[in-house]
């Protein structure tokens, strides 16, 4: 058994005794060793739970930064309805590693600046340590900044996007928050889009920004003079026009034609499409194309409704022909299923399996995968039957960032329980 799991058991221990009626919760919190922002008051065993959780899974080491910063963001999250004083600890050391990481241009996976808990002090030192060539990799840090701290740092987001536009750095999306913030018909936002769409960067390489791109266009064009929205639509039709053909670029076209229309009306687009060429012929082969859909990749899901038809017969043959993920969340889905009907016997057999594919999906992970989810998916469903027993499972996933996230998910569901006294 892991070091600490005796503290914990115990904790949680005294946590299911409060659960089935336990009059006088224990003030475990009395001998712990740091205070926090709650000292004052005594910690029920459920949020004594929470702490320790948290601590635990915080105090394990994770060498890849973005491991780390999720395990902060979520331990923050949990932790801050009790204690305060160490989610701010939690949130500083995250927005540190956030900066870094979008400093070395790699785009954090996940955001605390994005989710609006970072405090305004760390939101303004984040955005003045922002070069300028790293405003796409911050794109969604600085739509948290702007959008929960305005007052501290709209003005130096503002001028970060403008150095980043001149030097053919786009961030739509945080360009658009920036504008909305500004208000539409300020000058700065007027300026700068009249600015982007007259020097947009070079297609290729920026291909994947035409949605974003025509998404500030639509949103930005009713507030803008009908000359303007006429030229830069036209502009931004020739730059689709470079693209490969695509469902991605029929997208942006079918948005960018019909925010035109509603501000210059059908007399007026035409007219538009008159003056060029490229945009007319655009807009032509759109129309004789089949409409635009973006296919998206399909999201592997699991569903409980349906595990709990198959009660009493055993899945596991059939859950060992899936892939790892899979295995992993349908194995969770009945296991919770047994568990919730009383054959705890039968859900312990599947969380078995579960977590054992959960260590599989760690050990093959990839960068564009959301592993994470699955750990959480399964130690979720685990801490719904036995709180106790999904914390120790997660605290045996063979990775310990794995076992952090495993650990965070089930003081989440913990945190979450009604406990009735």
């Amino acid at each position: 058994m892991r070091r600490g799991t005796g503290l914990i058991a115990a904790v949680l221990l005294a946590f299911n005794w409060l659960a089935v009626g336990q009059s006088k919760p224990v003030n475990f919190h009395a001998k712990a060793s740091g205070k926090t922002a709650s000292s004052r008051h005594k910690l029920t065993p459920q949020q004594q739970f929470v702490v320790d959780a948290v601590k635990l899974a915080v105090g394990l080491r994770q060498p890849d930064p973005q491991d780390r910063l999720r395990v902060l963001a979520v331990a923050a999250s949990v932790i801050s309805p009790i204690d305060q004083l160490t989610a701010k600890k939690l949130r500083r050391e995250g927005v540190r590693i956030e900066s870094e990481l979008v400093q070395s241009g790699q785009t954090p996976a996940v955001s605390i600046m994005a989710s609006g808990q970072a405090d305004c002090g760390l939101a303004q030192e984040f955005v003045s340590n922002l070069p300028g060539n790293s405003v796409f990799a911050a794109e969604q840090s600085l739509i948290g900044a702007v959008t929960s701290c305005q007052t501290r740092t709209l003005q130096l987001v503002a001028m970060k996007l403008d150095a980043a536009l001149k030097t053919g750095i786009i961030a739509p999306r945080a360009l658009m928050a920036t504008m909305q913030a500004e208000g539409a018909k300020s000058q700065w936002s007027q300026q700068h889009f009249e600015e982007l769409f007259k020097s947009l960067p070079d297609p290729k390489d920026n291909a994947f920004q035409a949605e974003n791109l025509a998404a500030l266009y639509a949103q930005m064009s009713p507030a803008l003079d009908h000359g303007v929205v006429k030229k830069s639509g036209v502009e931004f039709l020739d730059w689709l026009a470079k693209l490969d053909d695509s469902a991605m670029r029929g997208v942006a076209t079918s948005i960018t034609s019909g925010a035109m229309k509603q501000v210059l009306g059908e007399q007026g687009f035409q007219d538009a499409l008159s003056s060029d060429v490229v945009a007319s012929s655009m807009i032509r082969n759109a129309q004789n194309s089949p409409p635009a859909k973006i296919e998206r990749p399909p999201i592997e899901t699991a569903s409980v409704l349906e595990a709990m038809k198959h009660n009493g017969t055993d899945q596991t043959d059939r859950l060992r022909d899936l892939s790892a993920s899979e295995r992993a969340r349908e194995a969770a889905a009945h296991g919770f299923a047994a568990g919730n009907s009383g054959d705890k016997q039968q859900a312990s057999r599947y969380f078995d399996m579960a977590f054992d594919a959960v260590d599989e999906v760690w050990d093959t992970r990839k960068p564009e995968q959301n592993t994470a989810a699955v750990v959480e998916e399964v130690s979720e469903a685990a801490a719904q039957i036995d709180s106790v027993d999904a914390l120790m499972r997660a605290q045996k996933l063979r990775d310990p960032s794995a076992q952090a996230i495993g650990m965070l998910a089930v003081a989440r569901v913990v945190a979450g329980k009604r406990v009735t006294r």
